[in-house]
């Protein structure tokens, strides 16, 4: 499944999915834009959605298996010097350990997206995955 049309701006392909509800937006301008208002974390229905165990601790829903990286995605991802060297950094650490440890990641997600140093590390990992 290629990417969608951006739902914000209607006029880019999407590159992400907002967090809480799902709508595919293609920029942090468009990301703001669709945050000035509420939006609420879908429901999944269980035989539409697949379950990912994280690290045996927690489980997310996919909506779309498509959704999930590959094994050659994750390497590269892993062997990339660009995000190595982009995880030096103190504070992108201290960002990603309070996703990671919150009780409700998505919300934090969100709040990081809106920082420039976190979009500019995710972008570096979406072209490292080629997508």
């Amino acid at each position: 499944m290629g990417p969608q049309e951006c739902q914000v701006c209607t006029e880019a392909k999407s590159k992400y999915k907002c967090p809480s509800c799902r709508i595919p937006y293609c920029s942090l301008a468009c990301f703001k834009k669709h945050k000035e208002t509420p939006c609420a974390t879908p429901t999944f229905p269980e035989e539409k959605s697949t379950i990912v165990e994280l690290r045996g601790e927690r489980q997310i829903y996919v909506d779309e298996p498509c959704e999930v990286l590959q094994k050659d995605q994750l390497q590269s991802i892993a062997s990339s010097s660009e995000i190595r060297d982009a995880l030096k950094d103190e504070d992108l650490q201290k960002l990603i350990c309070c996703i990671d440890g919150s009780s409700n990641a998505e919300d934090e997600l969100a709040k990081a997206m809106e920082m420039d140093v976190f979009q500019i590390f995710t972008d570096k990992i979406l072209s490292a995955a080629n997508l």
